[in-house]
């Protein structure tokens, strides 16, 4: 994890790189307009305790370090996912949610295995909340999500018109089937490309399978976790394209998932990644990668 010098430092370089004309919101404004999908923030403290057996980094990932971030490298926009240091209680960022409500939107976790799920996620919407993470395991503690508490989670999770979001290994993803199509109106959107193997296009076509429901979306994250190559991943960009040939791009969206992926890159490093290095792509997919597929799910008024 980065340290706060480190931090401070990156913030500051990137700062004196890019110099941006000021919005009234307060931000510089970026072209093409940016909006981080997936993000994470949490801080020590007491007022917000994490989860019993929680084992948060030692450095506080803080709305305000990331605000910096985004003025630095001009993302206009971002997405907080609940951190799962923090379980099924979204207190903490529902506090952010309050604070800044102009530049993030929020997505709750609730506990898949307690029968009163969906009520609880009907109270997060009100509070604030929209959308859902859910995180099955591949091991038998992932076998919940065949379970029955789910479909009526999952039809909570469309009354209450809001995505559905899936962090799971790729061979999970055939177990979302029967739910997607009990919930054809439900927006869904897959995490981080389900972190694919490269040298495995038999489990990329598990993915690629979920291109038929025309409401199942993609983050196009974490690259550098699945390349063998270095910057800018040639390696992984050439699975990204065949996502991007079975989904298109009006259902792709590109985030950091800062701050886990600091211990790979620098949020600027990221933002170049996405902005500048995924050069297959035309001029109008590329504005829907970086903010017309996000805004469509989670709508922000620019």
């Amino acid at each position: 994890m980065l340290s706060r010098r480190g931090f401070l430092a990156q913030s500051a370089a990137a700062t004196c790189a890019r110099p941006l004309g000021a919005l009234a919101t307060g931000f510089g404004e970026a072209k093409p307009i940016l909006i981080d999908a997936h993000v994470h923030v949490f801080a020590h403290d007491p007022q917000f305790p994490f989860a019993p057996g929680a084992k948060p980094p030692a450095q506080d990932a803080t709305p305000e370090m990331l605000l910096e971030l985004m003025r630095a490298n001009g993302v206009a926009r971002t997405v907080l996912i609940q951190v799962i240091h923090y379980k099924w209680d979204n207190r903490y960022l529902g506090s952010v949610l309050k604070k800044y409500p102009q530049y993030f939107q929020g997505v709750c976790r609730v506990n898949p295995l307690d029968p009163a799920a969906p009520d609880h996620l009907s109270q997060l919407t009100e509070e604030g909340f929209r959308g859902l993470r859910l995180s099955p395991a591949a091991t038998a503690d992932g076998d919940w999500i065949r379970g029955a508490l789910m479909p009526p989670l999952w039809k909570r999770c469309a009354e209450l018109r809001v995505p559905m979001t899936i962090l799971a290994p790729v061979t999970r993803l055939p177990d979302l089937i029967p739910l997607i199509e009990a919930n054809p109106e439900l927006n869904v959107v897959i995490d981080h490309m389900a972190d694919c193997p490269l040298h495995r296009p038999d489990l990329l076509a598990k993915l690629l399978d979920l291109a038929r429901y025309p409401r199942v979306y993609v983050k196009i994250s974490d690259l550098w976790i699945v390349s063998q190559q270095p910057y800018p991943y040639l390696d992984a960009q050439q699975q990204l394209q065949r996502v991007h040939a079975a989904f298109g791009a009006k259902r792709l969206m590109w985030d950091t998932n800062w701050p886990v992926s600091l211990q790979q890159l620098p949020y600027a490093r990221i933002v170049e990644l996405y902005r500048d290095r995924l050069r297959f792509f035309s001029a109008e997919e590329h504005e829907e990668i970086l903010y017309k597929t996000v805004q469509r799910l989670w709508p922000f008024g620019l």
